[in-house]
């Protein structure tokens, strides 16, 4: 019996070296024979999951995000307990940000991306997409602090989404350049959290 790939798996494996890749050396590091080398398959096998190197980088770039905007989902599903809204917002930013040590080499994908999106139309799409996504959890973890009376009324939860995430993205390009450490970083996003929190009791 002929022996069966694991189509999904292969190509998860596949942009797990376009990732630690690009991480090391860049975008301009990613070769099919780089790639193949780092995945430890063969450039075929390469070749049988992506038509093209740009599908190879949208799905690498699929497979990041996803597992960014997984994360934060787990940690607001993770709680046995109903936790604070403030609590869920600024854990979920700080996933967002890219933070932590773990978190570094994704952190370096994520802007090399970024980067790279002008000088393609689908890569743009994905980017567009995902930031969309991640703006519609801001805002719904907003509206929830409202809802428990922990955020006021009055704040916009929309505009308030751009402010948190455009804040968080910032602190990412920060920390990679060493304007911030992670803590000082994790510390500006409490901040901000905690002064949706004033303005809510300054409100009431």
């Amino acid at each position: 019996m002929p022996k069966q790939v694991d189509y999904e798996g292969r190509r998860r494996q596949i942009a797990e070296a376009v990732c630690a890749l690009i991480a090391r050396s860049g975008m301009e590091a990613v070769s099919l024979r780089d790639v193949a080398a780092q995945a430890g398959v063969s450039m075929g096998a390469v070749q049988r999951c992506f038509r093209t190197k740009e599908d190879m980088l949208l799905f690498a770039l699929e497979h990041i995000t996803q597992r960014v905007s997984e994360r934060a989902n787990e940690r607001i599903e993770a709680s046995s307990a109903p936790q604070a809204a403030s609590t869920l917002l600024a854990h979920s930013l700080a996933e967002l940000a890219l933070l932590d040590e773990p978190s570094r080499e994704q952190a370096h994908v994520w802007l090399a991306f970024v980067a790279h999106a002008p000088a393609g139309e689908r890569l743009t799409a994905v980017l567009h997409d995902t930031y969309a996504k991640l703006h519609a959890l801001i805002t719904w973890l907003v509206r929830y602090g409202q809802e428990s009376g922990e955020f006021a009324r009055s704040l916009d939860p929309d505009r308030e989404a751009h402010t948190l995430l455009a804040l968080a993205d910032g602190l990412t390009v920060h920390v990679l350049a060493g304007h911030h450490s992670p803590a000082t970083a994790l510390d500006v996003l409490q901040r901000h959290v905690d002064h949706l929190l004033n303005d809510a009791c300054d409100r009431s």
